[in-house]
């Protein structure tokens, strides 16, 4: 997860006016309390990688507003309770986002660029109830939970989404890592998308083009995938290490899913969603993907 260029997307069928103080409105970041962010705090413009990081580093609510291209090589630790919006066109380059041991977090319509090793474009970690609304290429560890990406476009880069670190992390992982992944768009992205270990994954509506391997379901992760269209792509959903995956109305393309269904146990997920038909799910997705939004 170093270094590529990400445009965030926006959720058309979920909300009809952008807004600064909207509050996650599907998927896992629904439940436990829901994920407001920083609304009802007071809104903060930041132009400068200094104005970012004083903005969003204590756990006061704030809706904290980037605008334009702020340039650095560094992670920025985000607090709790914040929203992090991008006006039209706002750019973080080289400077990623790590949210770390926080709650209810909202990261919307930025465009993060070119971050190095060992710079993630987005890390959560020990957090829980965080939206990542218009984002990409993120990775979901340590016992992160009540999580949700939607509208992200992932594309030219080696991997994608990693949900879950390391083979040796059940003890803690099991039981967290839950993470809905609503209309997302992978394109030239070799693999993950995401790869899940331990965790309960959901993807909606999804569009994959040209990957190596997709869907990647490992020890003992859940995850169900529904209303998706693949593209370009033999291994469209894998098992290693024995994860398990339900698929409903989906569009292999030609490629295949190789996870051992029989077991997979996750069929309907614990809160309401709508589905775009599979007909019209890579128009949709296309059409609601990237950092797009004018406030």
């Amino acid at each position: 997860m170093k270094g590529s260029i990400l445009f965030l997307g926006f959720l058309a069928s979920i909300t009809s006016a952008a807004s600064l103080t909207e509050v996650c409105s599907v998927g896992y970041c629904t439940l436990n309390g829901g994920t407001k962010g920083g609304a009802g705090g007071a809104t903060t413009t930041a132009s400068s990688l200094t104005a970012l990081q004083t903005a969003v580093a204590d756990d006061v609510a704030r809706i904290v507003v980037v605008s334009g291209t702020i340039t650095g090589n560094v992670a920025v630790a985000v607090g709790g309770n914040k929203s992090v919006i991008g006006l039209k066109g706002a750019t973080l380059s080289g400077v990623g986002l790590r949210v770390l041991g926080k709650p209810n977090v909202i990261i919307r319509n930025l465009i993060i660029t070119k971050c190095l090793v060992p710079i993630d474009n987005i890390g959560n970690q020990l957090s829980t109830n965080v939206w990542d609304y218009y984002d990409g290429l993120i990775d979901i560890t340590h016992t992160t939970d009540y999580i949700t990406i939607s509208n992200t476009y992932f594309h030219d880069h080696w991997k994608g989404t990693l949900v879950g670190h390391s083979d040796n992390n059940q003890a803690e992982d099991t039981g967290h890592l839950r993470i809905t992944y609503y209309q997302p768009h992978f394109k030239n992205v070799y693999s993950r998308g995401p790869s899940l270990r331990f965790g309960t994954g959901y993807v909606i509506n999804g569009w994959y083009e040209d990957m190596e391997g997709a869907v990647n379901t490992c020890l003992g992760a859940q995850i169900l995938v529904e209303n998706t269209v693949f593209s370009g792509i033999t291994k469209c959903i894998i098992s290693t290490d024995v994860g398990y995956a339900v698929l409903k109305n989906s569009d292999l393309g030609g490629g295949t899913n190789s996870a051992p269904t029989s077991t997979g146990t996750l069929n309907s997920v614990p809160y309401t969603y709508s589905l775009v038909p599979l007909a019209s799910t890579t128009a949709v997705v296309g059409a609601n993907q990237g950092a797009i939004l004018s406030f």
